[in-house]
């Protein structure tokens, strides 16, 4: 009772206290903040890349294709591991979208249908996202006309305040509007001479694409597989440049890879007559391991922003450590009458040590709902700033993702609450040690 008598008494009294309650609380809020949007932007990055391909990327050996791919693509979906798959044909072309407007563009060649069953591709379709049924590449109003899909980023502009699209203007400007896609390849004669072969491929839109990642947005159409295929490999049975495949539930993705690996070799001998080292050349991946060395290096940079805002949070032991001696030179009185009362020198060190840990609580737990809020709401703190001082602090040109990933991350807060609690009762142990050898007789005796 006398230590809590004495630390309610010390934080009436002494309102310095509560400077190093409040630096505590930045502190750990700051952390929280940047450590829950760091992986806040490493979780969405991940995300996306399952949602854009599925669980499971079957690619081609370099240089080549992956032909039959209908044929594999059934082969998968009898087993019981597989819920779904689709074959992907990608190329690179330019798009002319009316007189004077060209842009460099990835093709994809999909099937909506299938695609929307791996990957929920449906619900980043702005026009085909509340329809009944699965997508499909049918022009409103003229389903006899080959339709395609197009980035939002690809015909239109975001606003530059608000980083938005108008999807209503742009689905109304863009729907049934004819495009056309130059695009090619370059075969080889037999003295070893490229050919470039130039392939236009005229289509109107149908829908347009809104996935949140700038770099697919602005950069990516789609068109139907067969049409890319007719265009591009007339000479080749229904090629594709990947297969992506979407798992059942509760199924292991890495025992999946080596299960279709196996698949893979047995229809490669069957089907495709390839040699055993062509076929182990074929790349068979989880989406997520195909980002795995950009989302260690992401992970690299937030360990180091972490531990340089430790690093400066780390004065918060030498504001603490500061009061603290501050009041144990000033408290030099009550210390001498309370151990000349009997009091052990450890006692009266835990007094101290004790207030320092309750001012890292009180600290940590403000910090905790401090950095909870910020990053809940931080979409919310980022619009009022650029209303108040028109300053756009988030572009999806710049970061990729259209809004920021506002999740906390409790795995790094915890820790961080856990770090701030020790870090005050360090910088309060030295002062807590000065008390416990105050010398009451010395003390009384002058004072």
């Amino acid at each position: 009772m006398l230590k809590l008598f004495l630390w309610l008494k010390y934080l009436r009294t002494r309102r310095i206290i509560f400077l190093s309650i409040a630096a505590v609380a930045l502190s750990v809020s700051l952390l929280i903040v940047v450590a829950s949007l760091f992986t806040g932007f490493i979780n969405a990055f991940e995300r996306s890349a399952v949602e854009m391909l599925g669980d499971v990327v079957i690619g081609p050996p370099p240089g080549g294709l992956l032909e039959k791919y209908p044929a594999f693509v059934e082969r998968l979906e009898q087993t019981d591991f597989v819920k779904a798959a689709t074959g992907t044909l990608s190329s690179q072309g330019l798009l002319h979208v009316g007189r004077g407007n060209v842009r460099p563009v990835s093709i994809w060649g999909i099937e909506p249908q299938r695609r929307a069953e791996v990957n929920g591709f449906k619900d980043v379709l702005l026009r085909q996202r509340e329809a009944a049924g699965l997508p499909s590449f049918a022009v409103p109003g003229a389903p006899e006309k080959a339709g395609g899909y197009v980035g939002i980023g690809v015909v239109a502009e975001a606003d530059q305040e608000t980083d938005e699209y108008d999807q209503d203007k742009i689905l109304e400007e863009m729907i049934g509007q004819r495009v056309v896609i130059t695009t090619g390849t370059v075969d080889e004669d037999p003295d070893g001479q490229a050919t470039p072969k130039r392939k236009v491929v005229p289509f109107y839109i149908a829908d347009v694409v809104f996935t949140g990642v700038h770099d697919l947005d602005s950069g990516f159409i789609y068109v139907p597989i067969q049409t890319l295929q007719e265009a591009l490999y007339p000479d080749l049975e229904a090629p594709a440049t990947t297969i992506n495949v979407k798992l059942k539930g509760g199924v292991d993705p890495e025992l999946a890879v080596t299960q279709i690996r196996g698949l893979w070799k047995v229809f490669v001998a069957e089907e495709l007559n390839w040699s055993s080292w062509r076929a182990d050349m074929t790349d068979i991946v989880t989406a997520l391991e195909m980002q795995r060395q950009y989302i260690v290096e992401l992970r690299k940079q937030m360990g180091l922003l972490l531990l340089i805002f430790g690093v400066v949070s780390f004065s918060v032991v030498v504001l603490v450590f500061c009061i603290f001696y501050m009041i144990v030179r000033l408290k030099r009185r009550d210390i001498a009458v309370i151990k000349s009362c009997g009091a052990a020198s450890v006692s009266v060190a835990w007094i101290f040590l004790g207030f320092g840990v309750t001012v890292g609580v009180l600290g940590a737990g403000i910090g905790a709902v401090l950095g909870y809020a910020i990053t809940k709401n931080i979409n919310a703190i980022e619009d009022g700033i650029r209303v108040l001082f028109g300053l756009k602090l988030w572009s999806s040109s710049v970061y990729m993702f259209s809004k920021i990933p506002n999740e906390v991350d409790w795995v790094s807060s915890l820790p961080i609450i856990a770090l701030a609690v020790v870090a005050a009762a360090l910088g309060a142990l030295t002062p807590a040690i000065i008390a416990a050898l105050t010398k009451p007789v010395e003390v009384l005796r002058y004072e």
